[in-house]
């Protein structure tokens, strides 16, 4: 039997293998030599995976242990860190815009079991698959025959990767490989690429050392010049597909690891956790340096400086698999962590499946070709930017509304590709920054559509037009004004809109003053299609709008605090009935229970005394957390354990107090809901606005930065 702790040389050379990884997906030296990047990357990288699979048919392997339980305790916990790696990369694919590809469920069935979910996670599943494959060659042939089935698999995918440039020539290969490439996008894979490895540490680990480490070393020099030599020559040719697999890969890895595992000694035990976390956060650390390096205006050092680039990404990504190396073993004989509720101290939660439900019920109410616009400014309405705007987009929403580039940028570096409009104001001098992102801007009268023009950069706009608010927009009779922008240069009008500002109203004199706003927005339209222009997309109706004048037929509504179902204020009349459901709840706990006698004051200018003996339960949440300072009165209320309770004293910045005198059972550690329902009761945020004279949309868009957003089904 192998003690892995023995085997210094092996535990040591992981880290070798897990930089040279780091170095196929950096290229350090692209920006001296395209060959001297090829040779480093395509041939000497290329032993690194192989490597990764010996060492774990060494330890697995052996001609001794056919009972299972090796496997299967293996594959259980490969399984487990794939599927945390999966998990932890899902904000990068977010951002990719891995989950807005088309075929989603059929590609995500793929990559989970041969490509990986990220590119360099296809490693794990081809790991399991490797040591499940060559486990049972083992058993059922033995290692000779095994290692013979084994080589027939590699060399197909051999004929598919490196040597592809024959297999195309012949049209039953190519059909066969055509065939192949539809299950798999690489023969480079669990299949094809990783058993025959795993059968050759299985060898390794059972036969005895017979030669020196200095033989061992010269037999793989010279196996891997003739590789070297391979690689340069079918590079040459063309023949190449992927670079992964060659022929003299086989004998210059078996050297390699007999060259290896001649060192043995005491070996630390984080090492041998440390390469694997290595390798799979270094692409988190690739993406961590690029943005820094970009946030300090140095990307010509850190990013455009390859062998920089590669040696800050290398050196930070080693510090943190080290730290998180011993903070795993460390935390190991510890309790489970608490889930995220039971840690925070107040937090937002969101309903992923309410606001699905809301977009849906909304577009079925909108007449035929009207889509969705999803307002996502002020983060979401404090519901949270990137969850919001990530579910609604993998649901089907293709247009979403900003009121800031800033917030427009970042809705893109969460992956959003979809059409974004800028509703507010962007200085001229960012026009560049429009264009690169793609974002939409809103154009808020004629001098600033000259200036935007005037800055020689092709940018998307709506106008927009002043119907009666007065706020921004041409005004509705320039029409002159208004047509000169579709002569803009670069200017590409793509939309015109106004913005109804009475709609939430059903008094006589506000649906007259909107009937007015809609009318001149059309007869607008009308001289704009008139005068040979094709009007573009338009768009009239917000929330209010859509849900009172449901008969109007635009091309989008503008949907925001409607798609978070709720109403800006609980007296608000509409015409229009829809199943919204609210999604946001605000919670916290208690984490303190005090007794107060009779007369005794809580809280600032002790502006409560309790008339009884009382118990007080303070909660960790205050006005920098959104909550109004002004609902501090006991005619305000939290639900604790299903129970009203009053708010008592005044609400500070940090923590507010509770009177829960009477209610059974209050512990610490309850959860204390601020808005949202418990047990068939709830508290609804147009309710608690109306209380402080204000609307839902103040309430949500306040709520402090400090607040956890978790998001629930």
């Amino acid at each position: 039997m192998n003690n892995r702790k023995h085997y210094v040389g092996i535990d040591s050379f992981r880290y070798v293998a897990a930089l040279l990884v780091i170095a196929i997906h950096t290229s350090p030296l692209s920006t001296y030599s395209e060959m001297g990047d090829f040779i480093l990357t395509r041939l000497i990288g290329r032993m690194a995976v192989p490597f990764f699979f010996m060492a774990s048919g060494f330890f697995l392997i052996s001609e001794y242990t056919y009972s299972g339980d090796k496997l299967r305790t293996f594959v259980k916990k490969t399984s487990v860190i794939y599927g945390l790696a999966i998990a932890a990369y899902i904000p990068l694919n977010i951002y990719n815009g891995y989950f807005a590809i088309e075929n989603l469920f059929p590609n995500i069935i793929k990559d989970i079991f041969f490509d990986g979910t990220l590119y360099h996670l296809w490693y794990l599943p081809a790991s399991i698959m490797g040591a499940v494959i060559a486990w049972y060659l083992v058993k059922g042939l033995g290692f000779k025959k095994a290692f013979m089935a084994a080589m027939v698999l590699y060399v197909i995918g051999l004929f598919g990767d490196s040597y592809y440039g024959l297999s195309e020539k012949l049209p039953f290969f190519k059909g066969f490989y055509g065939y192949l490439f539809q299950i798999f996008d690489y023969t480079r894979n669990g299949i094809l690429f990783a058993p025959i490895f795993f059968v050759l540490g299985g060898i390794l680990a059972r036969n005895p050392i017979r030669s020196s480490w200095k033989t061992s070393l010269v037999k793989f020099m010279c196996s891997f010049l003739l590789m070297l030599g391979e690689g340069l020559l079918l590079h040459q040719l063309g023949y190449q597909r992927h670079d992964s697999m060659y022929v003299m890969l086989i004998p210059a890895m078996y050297y390699l690891f007999s060259f290896l595992r001649s060192f043995t000694g005491k070996q630390l035990l984080s090492l041998r956790t440390a390469p694997l976390i290595l390798y799979i956060i270094h692409p988190m650390i690739i993406v961590m340096v690029r943005m820094a390096a970009k946030m300090m205006r140095l990307q010509w050092v850190f990013i455009e400086n390859s062998m920089v680039h590669y040696l800050t990404v290398s050196v930070c990504s080693i510090f943190f698999s080290l730290f998180l190396a011993l903070f795993i073993q460390k935390i190991r004989n510890k309790e489970k962590l608490q889930d995220k509720k039971a840690k925070a101290r107040a937090w937002i939660e969101i309903s992923l499946n309410n606001i699905e439900n809301n977009a849906k019920e909304l577009q079925s109410q909108m007449p035929e070709n009207c889509n969705l616009m999803a307002v996502i400014k002020a983060n979401a309405y404090g519901h949270g930017a990137f969850a919001v705007s990530t579910h609604l987009e993998k649901t089907g929403v293709k247009s979403f509304a900003v009121a800031t580039i800033d917030e427009g940028i970042e809705l893109r570096k969460y992956g959003i590709r979809s059409d974004i409009l800028i509703l507010g104001y962007t200085s001229p001098l960012r026009a560049r920054e429009l264009y690169k992102y793609r974002l939409t801007q809103t154009l808020i009268d004629h001098p600033y559509a000259i200036l935007l023009n005037e800055q020689g950069c092709k940018v998307s706009a709506h106008i927009k037009i002043d119907t009666g608010m007065h706020r921004l927009g041409f005004d509705a009779s320039d029409h002159e004004h208004v047509i000169d922008v579709f002569n803009m240069k670069h200017i590409n009008v793509t939309g015109i809109y106004t913005h109804l500002c009475a709609s939430d109203s059903l008094s006589p004199e506000d649906i007259m003053f909107t009937e007015i706003q809609i009318k001149r927005f059309y007869q607008l339209v009308d001289i704009i299609e008139n005068s040979g222009y094709k009007c573009p997309k338009i768009h009239i109706q917000s929330s209010y709008g859509f849900l009172n004048y449901p008969e109007l037929k635009c091309d989008f509504v503008r949907a925001g605090i409607s798609l978070y179902g709720v109403l800006s204020s609980s007296s608000d009349p509409i015409k229009t009935q829809l199943n919204l459901h609210p999604v946001l709840s605000l919670k916290s706990k208690v984490v303190l229970l005090r007794k107060v006698t009779i007369g005794e004051g809580v809280g600032y200018h002790r502006t409560f005394a309790p008339a009884k003996n009382s118990t007080i339960a303070v909660i960790p949440i205050g006005y920098a957390d959104g909550l109004p300072r002004n609902l501090s009165s006991e005619s305000r209320h939290v639900l604790i354990n299903g129970n009203l309770a009053p708010i008592v004293g005044r609400i500070c910045m940090d923590q507010l107090m509770v009177d829960v005198t009477g209610i059974e059972d209050v512990t610490v550690g309850d959860i204390v809901t601020f808005i949202g329902e418990e047990n068939g009761k709830a508290l609804l945020a147009p309710v608690i606005a109306d209380n402080e004279g204000s609307i839902s949309n103040e309430l949500f868009s306040r709520m402090g930065t400090r607040l956890e957003v978790i998001t629930v089904e």
